[in-house]
């Protein structure tokens, strides 16, 4: 069975070190992340101490720090770093001929 992949742009449409979002059904949102060295990440949108929006967390090496708390998140697991406890669900991606592709089954699951 092959995944059902969802085209959401070029990567240069995705700021280096930064991120963009990508709304999926029952409101939630998935954040694509650029790091420094052009590796991308996909994550729900939601830090999982009190759901702050990712999105919009600092970039640096391969976490983001949550905008509300400061807490790390890595990019690759979704796991909060250091002393902090909890998981943001993590979504597959992958880059082929420039473009950003997420897995559709997986955003379907972020939204349930």
């Amino acid at each position: 069975m092959t995944a059902d992949w969802l085209d959401i742009g070029w990567l240069e449409q995705i700021p280096v070190r930064g991120s963009r979002t990508v709304p999926v059904a029952g409101g939630e949102e998935i954040a694509v992340f650029r790091t420094g060295d052009n590796q991308v990440f996909a994550l729900v949108n939601r830090c999982p101490h009190k759901g702050g929006p990712l999105s919009q967390g600092i970039v640096h090496g391969h976490s983001v720090a949550c905008p509300l708390h400061n807490w790390n998140i890595a990019l690759a697991t979704g796991s909060a770093q250091g002393e902090d406890k909890g998981c943001t669900p993590v979504v597959p991606v992958k880059v082929s001929g420039g473009r950003v592709l997420i897995c559709r089954a997986s955003t379907l699951k972020a939204a349930a």
